[in-house]
């Protein structure tokens, strides 16, 4: 037996006793997180201390910050940690904001340059091609909303703000978000609605949606400030947990991390927020949600159950 022959017996034999007795690693798991809010020092420290998942998937629902600059600083750091980001736009990357010496894009314009960015680090938006993960559909979305959680009965926007105001409530987005070339936020939020349940409707099997707001107004529970409600949905999503088959339901905004039951779905609010709405101490890795394949997370028994807060 030649050298080279006894060389590669060893090889087929020690492949063999690795395949045969090595443990199978892990399957890959899908985080989510939400509002990094990197615009504050004390989450960018924490963005990037963030530890690798180097097989896992990750959820990103929107407010990384206000201006491209950090858009692009997040993803640059979240792509090194995870084989794949999906983001949304929250409600501060849509601001034409002041600080943003990149661009001073309005409403579609301003969408379709944070799209660009993420495309050109190979992160998903609501604009790509759905992706499939542990045999469900992800669907990113983007919606926005239309003032309808107001009181009921009341249409006009100008009254929903007005009603909002008595106390004392005013949504910088009034001065920030602008809807161009839609004449309001709410007709961008209807268009919006329209063209992702369209896309919606074709899809088959268990999803995973993805919204920057909560899909269900019963899920805000802003007990300081109640009438900050008109600035955190569209009444438009109100079933679309079984509409389109959600085993999960994952948004951002609160600031309010909770994970709740409806219907036998689970909604995950995976907002991290400002330093003061979160234990900076414990890092970001504490607060990143597994969403699927979470094998150990079931239902309560009637459907319905939370909060369950996670601080």
């Amino acid at each position: 037996m030649t050298p080279a022959s006894i060389d590669f017996r060893i090889r087929v034999i020690y492949s063999r006793a690795v395949s045969d007795d090595a443990p199978r690693p892990p399957d890959p798991r899908l985080w989510a997180i939400s509002d990094l809010h990197i615009g504050y020092a004390a989450n960018r420290a924490a963005l990037e201390a963030l530890r690798r998942r180097n097989d896992d998937w990750l959820i990103c629902c929107g407010d990384v910050g206000e201006t491209l600059e950090q858009l692009r600083f997040a993803f640059d750091v979240l792509t090194d940690r995870f084989a794949r980001v999906i983001w949304v736009p929250g409600n501060h990357e849509l601001w034409t904001h002041p600080s943003d010496d990149a661009t001073d894009a309005r409403g579609e314009a301003r969408y379709a340059a944070l799209v660009e960015a993420a495309r050109l680090y190979g992160v998903l938006t609501p604009e790509d091609d759905y992706p499939t993960f542990a045999g469900h559909t992800l669907a990113p979305m983007f919606l926005g909303y239309d003032y309808s959680w107001a009181p009921a009965g009341m249409r006009d926007i100008a009254d929903v703000k007005a009603w909002a105001g008595e106390h004392g409530i005013y949504s910088a987005d009034e001065r920030f978000l602008h809807s161009d070339p839609h004449p309001d936020k709410a007709a961008w939020c209807r268009a919006r609605v329209e063209a992702t349940a369209k896309r919606l409707d074709a899809v088959e099997g268990p999803t995973v949606l993805i919204n920057h707001y909560p899909l269900r107004r019963d899920l805000v529970r802003l007990t300081r400030i109640p009438r900050f409600v008109p600035w955190c949905g569209t009444a438009a999503t109100e079933d679309w947990h079984t509409r389109y088959r959600a085993t999960a339901c994952v948004n951002g905004h609160l600031h309010m991390r909770a994970t709740d039951w409806r219907d036998g779905v689970r909604f995950e609010e995976v907002a991290v927020g400002y330093p003061r709405h979160w234990k900076t101490d414990r890092g970001l890795d504490h607060y990143l949600r597994e969403i699927l394949p979470a094998a150990d997370i079931r239902p309560p028994a009637e459907g319905r159950g939370g909060p369950e807060w996670h601080w």
